[in-house]
């Protein structure tokens, strides 16, 4: 990974949208998304259901083309950037019946490193630099199925950190985790992030708010905030209704019910 380092420079953004817009059969999804997100970022994104956040994520990996505007990724396009990325998505789809390792798992986070044949020492020291900096090593032979939902998350995050990227994506990464593991995970997400930009999606506003510098309110349009700012009427105009933060939930409405 220290072949990663020398790449950097922190001059260049390391993402850049201007004047961009998305739509999924003509519904627009993202209008006029200017943003600049630099080298040691950490943005935590947060909007209703349908805001486009997902969406954004997509772009930036260069899975979905925007219809108008621009994106540079590295200063190149999302295409050409990808290989620098690591990607949690947010949901894992997996065959549990599969007799994969959680090993075997992170290793696949160097699929994108080779042009054919089996996996290299450095594959395989990447992977287990990843492994060791989630505190998996004690699961490395495990089945994947069999390790506990925030194990699992962990190991993706170790196989996006096998790529080598310098930015980390997560979508919603905590849905299926107790409170005990996503302190923790925020935790190493706050070391990584010493050297690797970070980009996480959540509902959690209040809890993920405390370990990133900025927030990312989405709702077609992208507005970036430092989390200082981050406020209850900040997050009402992002989540369009009354909504009040808490640490662990959002409580909405007048009914007063919880997203989960």
């Amino acid at each position: 990974m220290k072949d990663n380092a020398v790449r950097i420079d922190p001059a260049v953004p390391v993402i850049q949208t201007e004047h961009l817009y998305f739509a999924y059969d003509r519904l627009p999804i993202l209008e006029e998304v200017n943003m600049t997100v630099n080298h040691l970022d950490s943005i935590c994104i947060v909007g209703p259901n349908g805001g486009g956040k997902t969406t954004l994520l997509k772009i930036i990996l260069g899975l979905l083309k925007p219809d108008r505007g621009s994106i540079k990724v590295f200063g190149r396009s999302p295409q050409e950037g990808r290989d620098r990325i690591g990607y949690v998505p947010q949901h894992a789809n997996y065959d549990p019946q599969f007799p994969v390792t959680v090993f075997d798992v992170i290793l696949m986070g160097r699929l994108g490193k080779i042009a054919a044949g089996p996996y290299s020492g450095a594959d395989k020291e990447a992977a287990g630099m990843a492994l060791e900096q989630m505190g998996l090593q004690d699961y490395a032979h495990m089945l994947f199925s069999d390790i506990s939902g925030g194990q699992r998350q962990r190991a993706l995050i170790a196989r996006a950190l096998a790529s080598g990227g310098e930015l980390l994506l997560l979508d919603e990464p905590t849905s299926n985790i107790d409170k005990e593991t996503e302190v923790h995970l925020f935790e190493i997400l706050k070391t990584l992030n010493q050297r690797m930009t970070i980009m996480l999606v959540t509902h959690d506003v209040g809890f993920a708010s405390t370990f990133f510098k900025s927030v990312a309110c989405i709702n077609r349009k992208v507005f970036i905030h430092p989390t200082s700012e981050l406020t209850g009427h900040l997050i009402q105009d992002t989540y369009g209704g009354e909504i009040r933060m808490i640490r662990h939930d959002l409580r909405c409405g007048i009914d007063e019910h919880f997203h989960d």
